[in-house]
Order: structure tokens, then sequence, then C-alpha cells
């Protein structure tokens, strides 16, 4: 009886053994599959190009918090670059960055050359921070970085709507958040943000 008793104890204690092993293992499954989420979502693996044509791989903003918006010249959102260069401004000493990606999907919009675009902003609303290559961010001529951003495991999966929707990413080059159009730069929503990934 007491030897039963004894198997019965070896028993238990290779199945509680056993159990915190599964639980361990279940534990890096789930913190390894939150770490290919992350990865999944970061913009250091893409390079793109400046208003000048120029190659910029985004790793070289490694260590910046960093707002990506889809941008027009003739949009009625199109005062958000106010709100834009406002929050640069404000933050972009502290390591803060905006990639500005102009885009002539919607409407027709930005139908201005690089050149033109540059002109435009600078006169109108005396924008600073970084204006990019001309690109597409839907349909079939949607661009790499654009794909990822509209399809990933941190902000979900959907198309661009609209001009100005906004991208954060933290200091990693992780996407972390997405506001659409009608949010405004300088909004509590999206300072808010901001500041924390920031401090």
């Amino acid at each position: 009886m007491i030897r039963l008793n004894n198997n019965i104890e070896r028993i238990l204690i290779m199945i509680s053994f056993l159990g915190i092993s599964l639980f361990g293992i279940t534990l890096n499954a789930q913190s390894a599959s939150n770490e290919e989420a992350i990865k999944s979502a970061n913009i250091y693996k893409y390079s793109v190009k400046n208003i000048k044509k120029e190659d910029v791989n985004l790793k070289s903003y490694e260590g910046k918090v960093l707002l990506i918006v889809n941008v027009a010249s003739e949009c009625g959102c199109t005062p958000q670059y106010e709100g834009l260069e406002k929050i640069y401004k404000k933050y972009n000493a502290k390591g803060f960055e905006i990639l500005a990606f102009p885009c002539n999907d919607f409407g027709g919009q930005e139908p201005g050359t690089n050149e033109e675009i540059q002109k435009f902003c600078s006169i109108n609303y005396n924008v600073t921070f970084p204006l990019f290559d001309k690109i597409s961010v839907k349909g079939s001529e949607k661009t790499e970085l654009y794909i990822m951003l509209t399809d990933n495991k941190v902000t979900g999966k959907s198309e661009i709507a609209w001009n100005f929707e906004k991208f954060l990413v933290d200091k990693n080059g992780n996407v972390v958040a997405n506001f659409k159009s009608k949010a405004k730069p300088e909004s509590a929503e999206i300072t808010s943000e901001i500041e924390k990934l920031l401090n």
C-alpha cells in the first residue's frame, strides 16, 4: 500500500513538473509570437526616396519617434500641414521626426511634381520637416512600406481611406498606432502618444 502511494506520489510529481514545463513553453511561444508581431510591423527594413529622389534607409531614423503621413496639396485636409509643422517644432529637438509622403491617389489632389510640392509646402505652410518622393499608398502600385503599414499585426489590416492618415512609430522602428485623416496632428489624441514614446 505504501509502495502504491509512493508510485502515485511520483506520478503526481511528474505530472506537476510536466505541467510547469508546458506552461513555460506556452509562455515562451507567446513571447516569441509577440516579438514576431512587432518585427512584422517594423519600418527599418524599408528604403524610400526623399523629395530629391535620393535613397533613404529608414533605419537611419533609429532612436527617433516618427509620424508617417501621406499628404496632398489640394485636399480639404491640407491645412493639417500647419499642425504637422507645429508639433514638429515642438518635439523635434526631443527626437521626433515627421516623414511626409505626397500621393495623388485620392481625387487627384496631389498633381504636382516633387519640386512643385516642396515649393507649395514651403511658401504656404513653412514646412521644415522632411518631404519624400511622391508615391502610391493604395491599389496595385502601393509601395512596400505602405503594404506593411496597412497590413500588420499591430494596427491591423485596412486600406488608406484618404490623405493625411498617420502612423506613429516608436524609437525602435515599430509601428504602434494609426490615426485616420480627421485626427489633427496637434490634437491631444496624437500628442499624448508622441510624448509617451519620447519619455
